[in-house]
């Protein structure tokens, strides 16, 4: 099973998601921004890593919002997503197709990977019960 850290990052009240290159599985679909876990690394250092690598940006992590498994047909994935904050940058485009930052009601008009579906699905729960999301 392959470890993978995202992160819930808000601004007021819209969260980020970012498209998929191209180039890669599950090409152009949209997603939480993250990625792997290397050996010996912390899932909130690998967060870190992720996110000065993909979008050059400094990060605060939060707690864990959500740890979900899903498998695909090429590999399968334990998922942890944390709550977090931009400290420090403006959110670049450095390996993503395209940077978004919708409302919960918004979700159902993007193509999400598979993985984020149970995720996607609280998120909208917790929007739609007026509970702190």
């Amino acid at each position: 099973m392959t470890e993978v850290v995202a992160a819930l990052i808000w601004d007021k009240d819209k969260f980020m998601i970012c498209q998929r290159p191209a180039n890669k599985a599950r090409a152009l679909l949209w997603e939480f921004v993250g990625g792997k876990v290397e050996t010996g690394e912390a899932k909130e250092q690998a967060l870190i890593r992720e996110c000065q690598e993909e979008l050059d940006v400094l990060l605060n992590v939060g707690e864990v919002y959500m740890d979900v498994d899903h498998e695909y047909p090429d590999l399968t994935v334990h998922l942890t997503l944390f709550s977090a904050a931009i400290a420090e940058g403006t959110p670049r485009k450095l390996e993503h197709n395209d940077i978004r930052w919708i409302s919960p009601a918004e979700i159902p008009d993007y193509d999400f990977c598979p993985a984020d579906e149970e995720i996607l699905k609280e998120i909208t729960r917790r929007y739609e019960q007026g509970k702190d999301i």
